[in-house]
């Protein structure tokens, strides 16, 4: 009876083992699956407290092709002209500048800082400060003073600027363009007067550009002035815009300016342009023998010579 009993015990120690490593194994499992990062981790597990996630393994494979994918920007239209030094066979002196409206970048010829007498091309200004300071002082221009402008501008009629020039202070206005268009290069004559006005083509660009985006006119005329300006006719529709296609010329608006200095014995001719996205000035000065024509054909001589080839 005793052997029997002995033999029970030791027939029992490897069940009792047996169940014992069961136990183990089935608590390592569970462990296993509580414990993040494991293989075997259970999805209830990661997120206490709220309901599993979908399986990835069991979802259709991510198609990436079928994304939104932005709409790229497209890079600005260059501007017509090359950022290139020429070399021209003219008599005298000549300087050219462009202006980049878009980004304020100035390109022009190394003496593009260099200034001349304006003549008539100043009579853009004088306009503009006409018509913004009536617009400050709360004032609408009657009919007949902008019938004068349009003469001004237009024709380039010498009286009426004259007495647009002294209404708004003379050399006070030419401070105001100096102040207000942030011209580096310019500066009134040393008479007073409007037609001996200093300006470089650098700064004639961005004169233009002043006159663009409105600072000069004001926010109420600068649509009317820009409009003027892409109707000058007769004498004064020469230079810049004469380089551009037909069908764009009436879309680029310009002012000129023209005079013999007997002083000196020299041309003066000067050429402004505004156009969608750029601005532009030239200026020649050249012996007096040689003739207005010979400066109004070489504005547009210097345009056509940095114009991007199939402008």
């Amino acid at each position: 009876m005793a052997r029997s009993r002995r033999a029970d015990r030791r027939d029992a120690t490897p069940l009792k083992l047996a169940a014992f490593a069961a136990i183990l194994i089935g608590l390592v499992l569970v462990s296993l699956r509580l414990l993040p990062g494991s293989p075997l981790e259970s999805a209830a597990a990661s997120q206490w407290g709220e309901p599993p996630t979908t399986d990835r393994s069991t979802a259709g494979p991510t198609d990436r092709s079928n994304r939104p994918k932005p709409t790229p920007t497209p890079a600005p239209a260059p501007l017509p002209f090359s950022d290139e030094q020429i070399d021209l066979d003219l008599k005298g002196w000549y300087a050219w500048s462009v202006l980049d409206t878009r980004t304020g970048k100035i390109i022009g010829s190394e003496n593009m800082g260099e200034t001349s007498t304006t003549a008539s091309l100043i009579k853009a200004w004088i306009v503009a400060d006409y018509l913004r300071k009536a617009a400050e002082a709360g004032q609408t221009p009657s009919d007949a003073k902008l019938a004068d402008a349009t003469r001004i501008i237009r024709d380039s009629d010498n009286t009426r600027a004259e007495q647009f020039y002294t209404g708004i202070g003379r050399s006070a206005s030419i401070k105001r363009m100096i102040s207000i268009c942030k011209t580096t290069d310019s500066s009134p004559a040393a008479d007073g007067g409007w037609s001996r006005t200093n300006l470089s083509p650098r700064d004639t660009a961005r004169l233009g550009a002043c006159i663009a985006d409105g600072r000069a006119a004001g926010p109420k005329w600068t649509k009317w002035l820009l409009g003027e300006m892409r109707l000058v006719r007769g004498a004064g529709d020469f230079g810049i815009r004469k380089a551009f296609p037909t069908a764009e010329r009436k879309t680029i608006a310009i002012k000129n300016g023209w005079v013999d200095r007997t002083r000196e014995q020299e041309w003066h001719v000067n050429c402004l342009a505004i156009g969608d996205t750029w601005t532009m000035g030239v200026m020649v000065r050249y012996p007096i023998g040689s003739g207005v024509e010979y400066g109004m054909k070489n504005c547009q001589k210097i345009t056509e010579a940095v114009l991007r080839p199939g402008t």
